[in-house]
């Protein structure tokens, strides 16, 4: 059976969605379900015992550290892991992960399918070996084996993209990661500062796993760039503000015929 894991810190309400869609239409396929909750203030803890999942805190939250809680905690083979503003779509989301482990002794993990790259790496059948970035490893939506993930821990030392730094390390110690051809949804709305933590995480993890190292006139051209557009946007929408208003004011004086049904 499968062990679904659930990272989350208040986002109660998309949490409450997933965990209705994993109760309603996967239970046949899942064995228990847990939520690794990262000192939420909101509901959380409640929503989760309303679906009779178990919940887990975790206080020093690092995402490497975060992925090897969520397989410690869990008591099956294959561990599925979720972020809570993600969610399965397939109906056949679980069997077709289940049936990718029991038909390779040697698949380490699973990726399934959310994006635009994700088809195409799928389509193209570009292998994680070939690109362990776009097809390795993504949480939320892939699933890992858990005597695989005991012999090659989660590495607590990368600020983002633990996935990926297992992807090279598991395939570089002969294991497999393939695309199971399954699909689930993963949408965030993410605030400045958000996105601002993102990228410093993002720069650093680029650097450690890809040894990719930015470029000063690059980030200078692409500073300059994101203020132009920032003020190229505002003066559009100030633009179309205007003229909605004087349609609106047109459409008051002089309105169109009523049509009667």
């Amino acid at each position: 059976m499968i062990s679904v894991v659930i990272r989350n810190k208040n986002q109660s309400k998309a949490l409450e969605f997933l965990l209705s869609n994993l109760t309603n239409r996967y239970s046949e396929d899942i064995d228990e379900i847990i939520v690794v909750d990262n000192l939420s203030a909101d509901d959380s803890e409640a929503i989760t015992k309303k679906y009779n999942a178990r919940f887990e805190t975790i206080s020093d939250f690092s995402y490497g550290g975060s992925a090897n809680f969520c397989a410690e905690k869990s008591k099956n083979e294959i561990i599925v892991i979720f972020s809570a503003h993600s969610y399965p779509v397939s109906p056949n989301f679980f069997s077709a992960i289940k049936t990718a482990f029991e038909t390779n002794e040697s698949l380490a993990g699973v990726r399934c399918l959310h994006s635009s790259n994700d088809y195409k790496n799928y389509i193209l059948n570009i292998s994680a070996k070939q690109d362990p970035n776009k097809s390795g490893l993504i949480f939320s939506g892939s699933a890992f084996r858990k005597s695989v993930w005991k012999k090659i821990e989660f590495n607590i030392d990368v600020p983002t993209f633990e996935d990926k730094d297992w992807t090279k390390r598991v395939l570089k110690a002969g294991y497999d990661i393939e695309f199971v051809p399954v699909i689930f949804s993963y949408s965030i709305s993410r605030n400045s500062k958000q996105l601002f933590f993102r990228f410093k995480n993002d720069l650093i993890g680029n650097y450690q796993i890809w040894h990719e190292e930015p470029k000063l006139t690059s980030v200078l051209k692409g500073t300059l760039y994101s203020i132009f557009k920032a003020f190229k946007t505002m003066l559009i929408s100030i633009f179309y503000a205007i003229k909605r208003f004087l349609f609106v004011l047109k459409f008051k004086i002089n309105k169109p015929k009523k049509f009667e049904y």
